[in-house]
């Protein structure tokens, strides 16, 4: 049977849309964005100068980390086009070519700049690729190889709550400190400035403005993530950090060195959170991404995925609720956003939706977006 709204409740889903984006931006400005184990599978190189973790003790382990990686993680400074404004910020040295990995906000902006290694080893820097939906950029130096500590990227997806991390970074200026906490959260939403949502990894190391771009180490001394955002009602630290998965920059880093900006797969759809319209549109399912549009020549579209629609008689259907891609859980815009960014063009997913009040799986082959 055709799940069918009114006229009157489809208008209601418009306001409530809008509603909806109100709130998403309430929720951005909820986050202060700076210029802001044994878990661990190892897909980096061991590090030499690291112990076992599980045979050292705590201070040796944070002395050993600190001494061999400190010297890969910059201090940034940014200036404006007229030489005012900018600010400061921490990046990661990412190989021996002098490539560095920074969050956008970082260096978005800037004319200039300048990146220090300590002492009085300065550098002017240029931008090779930007990326604002991940809040990640990656700079370059042309700074001697044996000046450059590389920083090994580790694996963000066996991350547990509880395993201890370690953050470097230059906060208020006050170069290479270190920070020490826990993972205390995963899975977290986090927005980057576009809006985009960010699968985040919170942390109660200290994360204070110019932390932004350095690095979220493991016990190991690998690289988990990058700091990004803290939550914050005064400006300051309160234990409650978000860094984005390393993850997510191991997949875009080569795209940012080799094209400088990042081309993502595209479903084409418009979408509403089901769970917001709960007690306003009778809907089959509590939870999922009501289509509320799908966009032409896309892959929705040529999937035969439905939006919001029309009855010869003028009554509104309701489109395709999506509640799962390939096999993971969809409860809303945010969800369907997160797992399509660990997709690349040309992936074929399966898209599982509730269509006339019953369950079914439809193929979709992803494109590129515009």
């Amino acid at each position: 049977m055709k799940i069918i709204i009114s006229v009157r409740q489809i208008l209601l889903l418009t306001v409530l849309s809008a509603v909806f984006s109100a709130a998403t931006v309430t929720g951005i400005h909820s986050f202060l964005t700076y210029g802001a184990s044994a878990a661990t599978e190892e897909i980096a190189p061991t590090i030499a100068a690291v112990s076992d973790p599980a045979t050292a003790t705590d201070e040796q382990n944070n002395v050993e980390v600190y001494r061999a990686m400190s010297p890969g993680v910059v201090f940034i400074t940014s200036k404006g086009a007229t030489g005012r404004g900018g600010g400061t910020g921490s990046g990661s040295i990412i190989d021996k070519q002098g490539h560095i990995l920074t969050n956008d906000h970082v260096i978005s902006g800037a004319a200039r700049i300048s990146v220090s290694l300590g002492g009085s080893h300065t550098y002017p820097a240029t931008v090779i690729g930007r990326d604002p939906d991940t809040d990640l950029a990656v700079i370059k130096i042309a700074a001697p190889a044996s000046e450059l500590t590389v920083v090994p990227l580790g694996n963000s997806d066996n991350l547990i709550v509880g395993q201890k991390v370690l953050a470097i970074g230059n906060p208020f200026g006050l170069d290479r400190t270190l920070t020490t906490g826990v993972i205390s959260g995963l899975g977290r939403t986090i927005r980057a400035r576009s809006g985009r949502a960010i699968e985040g990894v919170q942390t109660d190391a200290s994360i204070n403005p110019g932390n932004s771009g350095g690095p979220l180490l493991n016990s190991r001394g690998q690289m988990i993530g990058i700091n990004s955002q803290i939550y914050s009602s005064n400006g300051g630290s309160n234990g409650i950090g978000f860094a984005v998965p390393v993850n997510v920059a191991t997949r875009i880093i080569p795209q940012l060195i080799n094209g400088g900006a990042v081309t993502r797969p595209r479903l084409g759809v418009t979408t509403r959170s089901v769970a917001s319209l709960q007690g306003q549109v009778k809907t089959p399912v509590e939870e999922g991404a009501l289509i509320v549009n799908v966009a032409p020549n896309t892959a929705a579209a040529s999937a035969g995925l439905r939006g919001i629609g029309e009855t010869a008689d003028g009554a509104v259907v309701l489109g395709d609720i999506i509640v799962g891609v390939d096999g993971e859980k969809v409860s809303g815009g945010d969800d369907l956003t997160k797992i399509l960014d660990r997709k690349a063009v040309g992936d074929t997913i399966q898209v599982e939706i509730y269509r006339d009040g019953r369950k079914m799986t439809i193929a979709a082959r992803l494109s590129a977006a515009n």
